[in-house]
């Protein structure tokens, strides 16, 4: 039987205290993962030039946003490498190791010397981070789901996990904080010459303040699961057929309705309703803010009405309103407060998945491939689905159907549904323990 008390044995199981130090902990380096990543984006506008040979600005963007799309092909080698470690050598370990990496993946941005210093080794090295950092991140979210849907006691596991897409934003809105001070602070001039290294030093030291966190977590994983001779091979992961395609379906569908709502909806506020780039940034910044404070909300709520039947209430809401939805929005450019508004509604349709996606997932495996079935699954899914939002987004557009994205989405959603209806009911599958209600 594994260990899902979340405590090593010999602990108080009902001490809260230790129970929320060790989601804290598990949480900090998610946070400290989505910084690293989004810095990295929201600062190429002005460190391109620094990696790419001289040149046309677009091809210099274009190069470094290349580079960034090679950090989301590398996550699912990321959930396969840590989701075996994390199934063979213990949570805590994969949670320390895959921090470190990110610590080091920002260092060597930061430190790296430019392309006229080195030439060809500037944007090689560059890409080599980048990559590194995709293994890690790919690597985090599996690992820190699983522990923390363990460390929970059932009747709030939901609000617990929630705590992930809550880092998970708040990494987004730290780098977006990052991006705005030092923008008002040092300006464009001290940006593109030697500022731009600022964030990834900054990420780096937050890594070592995860790293220090996480250093005394206690391990979830029993030692008679870690020892199990399949434990963390595909081989004992495709036992398990429902539950890896459920969750491919369901992190397809949620991934892509999550980067619509956000980083895609920033572009789309300025090329389809037309706001100032200035303007969307400060709304969409609003807005990514509000929606992190929801997570854990809808965390709660999965705890008292089931968390199968609010992922179908996702599915069904997803799938008819997301083609309204976007037309409101569109429509709604002279009216910022509308804008919000109505970008809000969606997010809180979002959020029935969002806050409850990572512990809905772990629920499905059995403890010695539950990360490894998270991590990979959702790696593939979100790579495919969620990395490429964007560039589908942005492709329906410039072809002059944009309405064809919002079908594509409301279609994922209906994926999603499908998914979740497959679904066995968690509590019982018995893979986690279920204390009384």
């Amino acid at each position: 039987m594994s260990n899902d008390s979340g405590l090593t044995p010999g602990t108080d199981p009902h001490d809260t205290r230790k129970r929320v130090m060790a989601i804290v902990a598990g949480s900090s380096g998610n946070l400290v993962e989505w910084y690293d990543f989004y810095a990295y984006s929201f600062f190429s506008l002005y460190f391109a030039h620094a990696f790419f040979p001289r040149g046309d600005a677009l091809v210099q963007q274009l190069s470094a946003a290349g580079v960034f799309a090679a950090g989301f092909l590398m996550r699912p080698i990321g959930g396969w490498f840590f989701g075996m470690l994390a199934d063979r050598k213990g949570r805590r370990f994969a949670m320390l190791l895959s921090v470190l990496m990110m610590c080091g993946g920002s260092l060597v941005i930061g430190l790296l010397p430019g392309y006229e210093t080195i030439g060809i080794a500037a944007p090689a090295l560059l890409l080599l981070a980048r990559m590194f950092q995709g293994i890690s991140v790919g690597g985090e979210y599996g690992t820190s789901a699983t522990y923390m849907s363990e460390v929970a006691t059932s009747r709030h596991r939901g609000f617990f996990s929630s705590f992930q897409y809550v880092t998970l934003i708040g990494g987004q809105l730290l780098a977006v904080l990052v991006v705005v001070t030092l923008e008002q602070t040092l300006g464009e001039t001290a940006l593109r010459s030697w500022a731009w290294r600022i964030p990834f030093f900054i990420g780096a030291a937050a890594a070592l303040v995860a790293l220090f966190l996480r250093r005394n977590l206690h391990e979830t994983s029993s030692k008679s699961d870690l020892a199990k001779k399949e434990a963390g091979t595909l081989k004992a992961l495709l036992q398990h057929p429902r539950a890896v395609l459920v969750t491919l379906g369901l992190t397809a569908g949620g991934s892509l309705a999550f980067y619509t709502f956000t980083t895609y909806m920033q572009k789309f506020l300025v090329n389809s309703v037309g706001y100032p780039a200035a303007t969307a940034s400060l709304l969409m910044t609003a807005i990514l803010f509000v929606y992190m404070c929801m997570q854990p909300v809808f965390g709660a709520l999965s705890d008292r009405i089931g968390r199968r039947a609010q992922l179908i209430i996702f599915g069904v809401l997803g799938a008819i309103g997301t083609i309204p939805m976007m037309n409101a929005i569109a429509g709604s450019g002279g009216n910022p407060a509308m804008t919000v508004i109505l970008v809000l509604v969606a997010l809180a349709v979002v959020s029935l998945y969002t806050s409850i996606s990572g512990v809905v997932k772990a629920e499905l495996f059995p403890a010695e491939v539950r990360a490894l079935g998270v991590g990979l699954c959702y790696a593939i899914a979100n790579a495919v689905f969620g990395g490429s939002a964007e560039y589908v987004g942005l492709r329906f557009k410039a072809e002059g159907h944009e309405a064809g994205f919002y079908w594509y989405v409301a279609i994922m959603a209906l994926v999603a549904l499908v998914s979740v209806i497959a679904m066995r009911d968690p509590r019982k599958l018995g893979h986690m323990h279920h204390e009384p209600r």
